[in-house]
C-alpha cells in the first residue's frame, strides 16, 4: 500500500509541475503573440495632431477631448503591456480624432460658404444699385 501511495503522490506532484508549466508556457506565448501596438499609436497620435491643428479645440471640443483622454489611457494600456486593449483605445482614438478634423472643416467651409453667399449678396445690391442710377 504504501508503495503505492509514495506512487500516487509523486504522479500527482509531476502532474502539478506538468500543469504548472503549461500554463507558463501558454501565458507566455499569449504575450509573445501579441506585438505592440506602435504603428497604431503614431497613426492615433498625427491623427490627434491633425484633428488639433484643423481647429478640433475650437470647432469640435468634446470629439477632440474623447479622442485624447482615449489616447491617454492607450498609452496606459501600452506601459501596463496590455497590447491587444491598447491598440483597441488607439484605434478609438482615431477614429475621434478624424471625426474632430472632419468637424473642424465642415464648419470652416461652411463659414466660407456664407461669407461667399454674403459678399455675392453684396455685390448683386450694389450692381442693382448702380443700374438704378444709370
Amino acid at each position: 500500500m504504501k508503495i503505492v501511495a509514495n506512487a500516487i503522490n509523486k504522479l500527482n506532484q509531476m502532474m502539478r509541475r506538468i500543469g504548472v508549466t503549461v500554463a507558463a508556457a501558454i501565458s507566455m506565448a499569449g504575450c509573445a503573440s501579441t506585438p505592440a501596438p506602435t504603428e497604431q499609436m503614431a497613426v492615433s497620435k498625427a491623427a490627434l495632431s491633425n484633428a488639433s491643428s484643423a481647429g478640433g479645440n475650437e470647432f469640435a471640443p468634446l470629439q477632440l477631448k474623447s479622442a485624447m483622454e482615449k489616447m491617454d489611457a492607450a498609452e496606459q494600456a501600452m506601459a501596463e503591456k496590455d497590447y491587444v486593449h491598447a491598440r483597441q483605445l488607439a484605434e478609438q482614438a482615431q477614429a475621434d480624432a478624424q471625426l474632430a478634423g472632419a468637424m473642424a472643416h465642415s464648419v470652416k467651409a461652411k463659414k466660407a460658404a456664407d461669407a461667399l453667399q454674403e459678399d455675392s449678396r453684396v455685390l448683386r445690391q450694389e450692381i442693382g444699385r448702380k443700374n438704378k442710377s444709370s
